[in-house]
C-alpha cells in the first residue's frame, strides 16, 4: 500500500528522464544505506545512573578540551 509521499515521489519519478530516474534511484539507495540505525531508548534505560558522576565530569571535560583543540587545529 503506498502512502502519499510514495504517490507524489512516484508520480513525479513518472515524469523525468529515463537517464535522471536513474539518479533519483541511486540517490534514493544511497540515502538508504546511509540512515542511521540505532537502539530504542527502553532496551537503554537499564544503564541509567550506571556512570559515576566522577567519571561524567571526566567525559564532559574531555570533550570540551577536544572542542577546544578542534577549532584551533591547522589544515595544512
Amino acid at each position: 500500500m503506498n502512502t502519499p509521499i510514495q504517490d507524489q515521489v512516484l508520480e513525479e519519478l513518472k515524469k523525468l528522464p529515463q537517464e535522471l530516474q536513474w539518479r533519483v534511484l541511486e540517490f534514493a539507495r544511497a540515502l538508504a544505506q546511509s540512515t542511521p540505525h540505532g537502539v530504542p531508548a527502553r532496551e537503554l534505560r537499564h544503564l541509567a545512573g550506571t556512570i559515576s558522576a566522577e567519571d561524567a565530569e571526566l567525559m564532559r571535560e574531555a570533550i570540551e578540551e577536544g572542542c577546544e583543540q578542534e577549532g584551533t587545529q591547522d589544515d595544512t
